[in-house]
């Protein structure tokens, strides 16, 4: 076979060469097809090979692909920012472009420390954040990220920023019902404040639900609620990292609203696109951004891509096809409906630990047994292996880490198209069956 020059996130594996997409399936150049069930990286949120993205994308191309966004504006930006702003229905009116969800959440720590900059508050430059997160893979981004595996190499770069334990009542280690289990897992956030002093710290960050960190864990009623109030009682501004759950994934154009509560900043990145093109967005609030236009008139970051015309009218036509066809409702009907079904698999499936999630954002954790969680063992590779087997078995699922710790667990995310039917659903059901048969085959063996 000839060398590839191109690095592969496995050195030396070997991937298929994809042909075409369509809908909620992919091809490969066999002619095999797969059905997405993960939306490539929780991204392909209108499916693929959408008609009416790609003409909107030569419309703009054939105009202009690029300005500076120094130089220029352009009127793709602007309908962009307008559109994220009347989708999110609030306070956040102010969207800064970049190109991914890393970048995204990034720019709003540099954006929550000007803020109290241009306040004469220099000294408010920590960040909070939980563990059992993840917010990309630049420096910034993970060193607010609690994601103990992908921290590990870069270790001595990074801040140690993670300080508060995760909603995560599936495992929760004191005999309480969710309720105060959330409760507690909140009020942690302000004994961290108290101990740092809440004139060192510029924001708090979360994803409303948790994502590749902990496979979709949906926090307790009355969580963000008390988390909120924790922020405002310190003056803390409260960013909600939304790059997974954004634009519908979860039955909502913001997960946070599931909860009623409103950010000061919000990073969107994946869906935004559809994964049709690179794009992502920091979105403030008029308090946020009103010191910085009464002071310096300027945020300090942007990258050379920042707001080109070809990625937001890409995104804009995303976004208007997410409205248009109702693709949040849609995802609570279909969500409702998948999760229903995966739950009652753990009947036939021992190892199925947890089914958890909403919309179509579904963690399944794997477990040796399901009445102690004890985790499968590690030379197993359980979430690999099924990620393996959904491959030969026309299924693509994305991995997920699990367990207290964030390392000795197992799982994956099931997040398929929001364009998904439910006749599709069942076909999703029917591949995954497969590979779970196959998985407990091996595990018979091992």
């Amino acid at each position: 076979m000839k060398r590839s020059s191109l690095i592969k996130p496995v050195l030396g594996g070997v991937y298929p060469m994809i042909s075409h997409g369509k809908g909620i399936f992919l091809y490969d150049q066999t002619g095999k097809d797969y059905l997405d069930a993960s939306s490539g990286a929780v991204t392909a949120n209108i499916g693929h090979g959408v008609q009416k993205i790609n003409e909107a994308m030569l419309k703009q191309a054939s105009e202009v692909s690029y300005v500076y966004r120094s130089q220029f504006t352009s009127e793709a930006a602007e309908q962009l920012a307008d559109k994220i702003a009347s989708l999110t229905k609030g306070d956040l009116q102010y969207s800064f472009f970049v190109n991914s969800g890393s970048e995204a959440t990034e720019t709003a720590l540099k954006i929550a420390i000007q803020y109290w900059q241009e306040q004469n508050k220099p000294q408010k430059q920590k960040i909070i954040s939980r563990w059992m997160s993840y917010h990309g893979i630049t420096l910034g981004a993970l060193s607010m990220s609690g994601h103990p595996i992908r921290r590990e190499r870069f270790s001595t770069l990074l801040e140690s920023y993670p300080t508060i334990s995760p909603p995560y009542y599936y495992r929760c280690p004191y005999n309480v019902d969710d309720y105060t289990y959330g409760q507690m897992c909140a009020n942690e956030l302000e004994t961290a404040i108290r101990r740092i002093g809440a004139d060192q710290i510029a924001a708090f960050i979360a994803e409303p639900i948790i994502g590749a960190a902990g496979a979709a864990i949906v926090p307790p009623d009355g969580y963000w609620e008390r988390l909120k109030q924790i922020c405002v009682e310190h003056d803390i501004l409260f960013i909600a990292d939304e790059v997974m759950t954004g634009f519908g994934r979860t039955g909502k154009i913001l997960a946070s609203k599931h909860w009623g509560v409103e950010p000061d900043i919000v990073t969107f990145g994946k869906g935004m696109s559809g994964g049709y093109t690179p794009i992502a967005a920091t979105v403030m609030t008029d308090k946020v951004m009103e010191p910085i236009m009464k002071g310096s008139k300027l945020i300090i970051g942007g990258h050379t891509l920042s707001a080109n015309p070809l990625s937001c009218a890409v995104s804009l036509a995303v976004l208007n096809y997410i409205e248009k066809h109702n693709l949040a409702d849609r995802a609570a009907e279909t969500g409702a409906y998948l999760i229903k079904q995966l739950q009652a698999r753990q009947e036939r499936f021992s190892f199925i630990g947890d089914v958890r999630g909403k919309g179509l954002l579904i963690g399944i954790e794997f477990v040796q047994n399901q009445q102690t969680k004890e985790p499968l063992p590690k030379r197993i590779d359980a979430t690999n292996e099924i990620i393996k087997l959904g491959m030969q078995h026309g299924i693509i699922v994305y991995p997920a880490a699990a367990g207290l710790d964030g390392v000795t667990g197992a799982a994956i995310i099931i997040a398929p198209p929001l364009t998904i039917s439910l006749g599709e659903c069942d076909e999703l059901l029917s591949r995954l069956d497969q590979v779970f048969y196959a998985f407990r085959a091996k595990l018979a063996r091992e």
